[in-house]
């Protein structure tokens, strides 16, 4: 197993990517909603790609070690949103990817029990690891051989302030006010 390593272009292609694959299996949703933090990005661009409003939902699971570790799953209490009536009907569910599958089982679980106006969850991610326990419904790449994925934001995983100063000052980008 190689681990992947994919680059902010790369990343911003799948995305696009993505979008196109669900829109070009003709099935429309009323919802969009990302599970932060790895759907924040995908969900992001979706949103504005189909022009409809962002939906939140906080989990976290892969905490430790500089998030390579799988821990206990947790799903935030409340759906962040500008538009509190816009979480119903058909809902796409998106992530970066699904690896073993838990995080997509427990929130559709989550989101039947909780929101009422849901008929219908749909899920799409960038990857589609082997090992997982679910098939997405909507994905851009089936990975075989289950790599770990290095994705280009990660370099802040373990940046602290004092590296992002000293990067910042490199940059040279701040100017004085006149």
């Amino acid at each position: 197993m190689k681990d992947l390593h994919v680059s902010w272009d790369e990343y911003h292609k799948l995305i696009e990517t993505l979008a196109y694959v669900v829109n070009d299996s003709g099935w429309k949703f009323d919802s969009l909603l990302c599970l932060s933090r790895g759907g924040l990005r995908p969900g992001d661009i979706l949103s504005r790609i189909f022009d409809m409003p962002l939906n939140i939902l906080a989990t976290s699971s892969y905490r430790e070690a500089a998030g390579t570790v799988q821990g206990e799953l947790d799903i935030g209490q409340y759906i962040a949103s500008s538009r509190p009536d816009s979480l119903k009907g058909k809902v796409l569910l998106v992530d970066d990817l699904v690896d073993s599958g838990l995080t997509f089982k427990k929130v559709t679980e989550h989101l039947k029990t909780r929101v009422p106006a849901i008929t219908e969850v749909r899920t799409a991610v960038l990857w589609w690891k082997k090992c997982s326990q679910v098939k997405p419904d909507y994905y851009v790449q089936f990975l075989e051989d289950n790599p770990w994925i290095h994705q280009p934001f990660e370099v802040y995983d373990t940046m602290r302030l004092g590296q992002l100063e000293e990067r910042v000052k490199d940059y040279n980008l701040l100017k004085p006010a006149p």
